[in-house]
């Protein structure tokens, strides 16, 4: 769109009548408007092409092309579409004025002209055309820092994805799948050996989304990752979500809450300890005597991080068969509306995985395109991440 001067506001008449011509100019003039003349329809779009006027004051009745034609040509070009239209007429019916109206004309001025009238007509179509272009720069300025905001939210999605631990192999075999929204949330997760005989796994989920929820849900990697909770042993689940529930209260950090299940598994006892925070329940699928799968929900009941100071965490223990897989997700992965309007639940969930994983041989890859294939959903709302432990 080219940039229209803001030196004067340049007024295009449009008529084929050199005396009305020659009146309006020299009111406008006075005005303090710059006035631009043409005597046909056709040389006023040229005009307009030209000059890009704020103010465009055109006879209806004119020969080769009316004022309805020079008007929805002038409408229909986006860099005029802004341009107030005046038509210059002495029609007065209900219906032709309609019929103006309908064309895309801004505003009528009558035959003969007043030329009080005429002033009050351009000051008040000044006002709206410059309102106009106001909006125009509001939507251009807010397109931009639309755009910037997507590039720091993919920048944001591809830092998270970088710090997410690699898949693992051995005694213990772990894959993992994340796949941030468009609006990113605050989904992050790890898993790691503490030493030769504990394996931590954890999820979380930060409220909200967009920056202000990926911050803490990085904070918190780091602060686990790299040992610093003031007095929590990280082998404990309990101990651990006490410690980030006093770090982490809502009214010290932007009114930010989380979700998480942390759970720390023993390779000499085969045992799972475990805790969560109003996070979902992870999945402990075991081969059954029956040849069928026995499904377990591991999950203790307590309030997510940083709501409420004095909030209690308890641990669980369950023992781990060879060959169970365990799942551990984020609501991102069932919280989904499917394609007859209605939203998938974690029952629903739990009952694809149990239909499609009978024999705990489905891959996580598959899990996830079978899921979208079930729901019938292109892309995830929300974020969604996904963990599957295999133990041997």
């Amino acid at each position: 769109m080219a940039e229209i001067p803001d030196s004067k506001v340049k007024i295009l008449v449009i008529d084929d009548d050199r005396i009305i011509q020659l009146i309006i100019k020299g009111t406008l003039e006075e005005q303090g408007y710059e006035v631009i003349l043409a005597s046909s329809g056709i040389q006023g779009l040229e005009k307009a092409h030209k000059y890009y006027p704020a103010i465009i004051i055109c006879d209806w009745q004119m020969d080769e092309m009316d004022g309805l034609e020079v008007c929805r040509e002038i409408k229909s070009q986006s860099f005029l579409a802004t341009t107030f239209f005046i038509l210059l007429t002495s029609r007065t019916s209900v219906e032709d004025r309609v019929e103006g109206l309908d064309t895309g004309a801004d505003d009528f001025l009558s035959k003969p002209i007043e030329m009080s009238e005429l002033k009050a007509r351009v000051r008040a179509g000044l006002r709206l055309y410059q309102a106009n272009r106001e909006l125009q720069r509001l939507a251009k300025d807010l397109k931009v820092q639309k755009h910037l905001l997507e590039i720091e939210l993919k920048e944001a999605a591809d830092y998270v994805t970088s710090i997410l631990p690699a898949p693992m192999s051995g005694l213990v075999t772990i894959n993992s799948r994340f796949l941030p929204s468009r609006q990113l949330g605050g989904d992050c997760f790890d898993y790691y050996w503490l030493d030769d005989e504990h394996l931590v796994i954890y999820l979380l989920d930060v409220s909200g989304h967009g920056l202000a929820a990926a911050l803490p849900s990085i904070s918190v990697h780091n602060l686990l990752r790299s040992h610093s909770l003031p007095k929590a042993r990280l082998t404990q689940p309990s101990e651990v979500l006490e410690d980030l529930n006093e770090i982490f209260q809502m009214d010290k950090h932007n009114a930010q809450y989380f979700t998480i299940w942390y759970g720390v598994f023993n390779r000499s006892s085969h045992q799972l300890t475990y805790a969560s925070a109003g996070h979902p329940p992870a999945l402990l699928f075991s081969p059954s005597t029956d040849s069928g799968l026995e499904v377990k929900q591991l999950c203790t009941r307590s309030l997510p991080i940083g709501a409420f100071a004095e909030a209690e965490y308890h641990n669980a223990v369950c023992d781990i068969q060879p060959d169970s897989k365990l799942y551990v997700f984020s609501d991102g992965v069932y919280e989904v509306e499917k394609s007859n309007g209605t939203m998938w639940d974690l029952e629903g969930f739990i009952n694809f995985l149990n239909l499609y994983n009978q024999s705990l041989k489905l891959d996580l890859e598959s899990i996830l395109e079978y899921l979208k294939t079930y729901t019938n959903i292109q892309s995830f709302t929300d974020d969604c991440s996904l963990i599957e432990i295999k133990f041997s």
